[in-house]
């Protein structure tokens, strides 16, 4: 680890475990098993360690990270094992889950979040330690996960209740339901390890499909806890857990041909090279979150006030590492030193610290490059002509950095093209919101983007052509997810698939009608299938 360079920043981190308060300490957990099959199977093959950006100095001062424990790296067998598990339980749709009904998914999925919720203290502290998300923020991740998992519920009572009648057109009955499509294989993102995943997680299994999962690089012990209460909540072989090297283990499971949907929250370089793997691209579904670089636009009526609060939480919560975080602000050529004389300021208040402190805003970074990557880029510009222009933003100690205030940024600069996912913010100054239109028409991202104004007007002016550039326009107010019955996509390479409630139900199933023409000896049987109970998916049954 880095050395002592800011003794004000050294002192954030503790001196020693005796420092960690109690509640918040964790033992290291040595995962030695994992999910298949309905089994949890031993684990005695390669492991990987996990290690926190919380660090403590050794003897010498030189700061070190935290162990936290190891979880198991398999190799492409293993993955073909959790592969065909996947695919067993599946069955061509004839397997126990895609054949249950509606009503028996969400008892499991019921008697799930009862199981989750036991190991919610400990989930939550690994959030912490694995990722240095800040309490509050850990807290509010597996909250609003358990949050979204009822709410996913209530959407598809309501999907089932509007399919559980008959159609009747043109001389044809029919009922139209939704079916899975097969074999899921889901990746999350080590941002949000919890809920990111599970709002593609949860959904795909509450449509019948069954599920591969490989947990992220960062963020995967978390899930341990959680594997029990897969296990005794589901038929065997619905969820099968993966883990390993990206690059080693999904290859083999891509190549196979047997995956029908990827679900991905990452990098849109990893999503055309999983993809490429396929063999069969028109048979292969992609629902991902990828890239974003988010702009925000300040006008010059703008309060600016408000426009630094926004800006502030949007570019900086969770360090910036958010694919929803504004990673640009345009500012007008007349009020870009009022705005930076305002913001500046306000950046450098948010509070450094462990991520168990009291009002902690700004904490260590999970990725062990990831400081000298922010040094680098922050140099970039620099060398560019441009200034940190708040008091010591881009220092650095081991896993913390400061956040940094770059201005002016222009094209040519890594920071005015690539998104940084992480604690600097760019400025860039504008006479005209042409140049602004015009770098999102250039730009490779197309997720969100911020206006911040009071005449309506001009904000008119820029909602029309911003629609069609991104997928959701935000009027004095920062880029986010929530809430999660809003749609949440993306233009260009930032995602493919729309992901909320009632729309992740959709994209991971399929629309499935039976259909008879309109005799009395077809309405018979119908009536009988229907009278008897004798098919799940040809049924006027009413979920409450």
């Amino acid at each position: 680890m880095t050395t002592v360079q800011y003794p004000d920043l050294v002192q954030l981190f503790p001196a020693s475990t005796n420092q960690i308060p109690d509640q918040f300490r964790v033992e290291p957990i040595h995962q030695r098993e994992y999910l298949l099959d309905g089994e949890m199977k031993q684990w005695s093959g390669k492991i990987a360690e996990v290690y926190s950006p919380v660090c403590i100095p050794d003897t010498d001062g030189t700061l070190q990270r935290q162990l936290v424990g190891s979880y198991p790296v398999f190799g492409p067998e293993q993955a073909m094992e959790a592969l065909d598990a996947a695919v067993r339980a599946y069955d061509n749709g004839r397997g126990e889950w895609p054949q249950m009904g509606v009503a028996g998914r969400i008892a499991c999925m019921e008697t799930f979040i009862g199981k989750m919720l036991e190991q919610r203290g400990l989930v939550i502290n690994l959030i912490m330690w694995e990722i240095g998300k800040n309490l509050a923020d850990a807290t509010k991740e597996f909250d609003r996960t358990v949050s979204y998992i009822y709410d996913t519920l209530d959407a598809l009572k309501n999907m089932d209740r509007n399919s559980s009648r008959f159609r009747i057109e043109e001389g044809i009955i029919g009922q139209i339901r939704r079916s899975p499509l097969g074999v899921i294989l889901s990746m999350g993102p080590f941002n949000y390890p919890l809920n990111e995943t599970y709002t593609t997680l949860i959904p795909a299994i509450l449509m019948g499909n069954t599920i591969l999962f490989k947990t992220p690089k960062h963020g995967s012990l978390l899930h341990y806890p959680l594997l029990e209460a897969f296990r005794t909540s589901f038929p065997k072989g619905v969820v099968n857990s993966l883990y390993g090297r990206g690059a080693i283990v999904v290859p083999p499971v891509m190549q196979s041909g047997k995956v029908n949907v990827l679900t991905l929250i990452g990098s849109s370089k990893v999503a055309d090279e999983l993809q490429r793997h396929h063999p069969k691209l028109n048979r292969l579904r992609s629902i991902m979150s990828l890239d974003a670089k988010n702009a925000a636009i300040i006008l010059p009526d703008a309060d600016l006030d408000v426009a630094v609060s926004e800006c502030l939480l949007g570019s900086l919560s969770f360090n910036g590492q958010r694919c929803t975080a504004i990673k640009i602000i345009w500012a007008h050529r007349s009020i870009v030193d009022a705005f930076l004389a305002k913001f500046s300021p306000a950046v450098n208040k948010l509070k450094p610290g462990m991520p168990w402190a009291d009002g902690a805003k700004i904490t260590p970074l999970p990725e062990p490059t990831k400081t000298q990557y922010m040094t680098d880029i922050i140099a970039d510009a620099v060398s560019g002509g441009a200034l940190v222009v708040n008091e010591g933003g881009g220092e650095t100690v081991g896993s913390i950095f400061k956040p940094a205030v770059v201005y002016p940024v222009k094209e040519g600069m890594r920071l005015y093209r690539e998104e940084q996912f992480g604690p600097a913010v760019p400025v860039v100054v504008y006479d005209d919101v042409e140049e602004f239109i015009e770098y999102l028409i250039t730009d490779d991202h197309g997720m969100q983007a911020s206006i911040f104004g009071t005449d309506t007007t001009k904000i008119a002016d820029l909602i029309d052509p911003l629609v069609n550039l991104v997928s959701r326009v935000n009027i004095n107010a920062q880029c986010q997810r929530g809430p999660d019955t809003f749609p949440f996509t993306g233009r260009k390479d930032s995602a493919e698939g729309t992901l909320s409630v009632e729309d992740a139900l959709r994209s991971f199933s399929i629309r499935s009608a039976v259909a008879t023409k309109d005799t009395a000896e077809n309405k018979a049987i119908f009536n009988e299938i229907v009278g008897e109970h004798k098919s799940e998916f040809l049924s006027t049954k009413f979920i409450f």
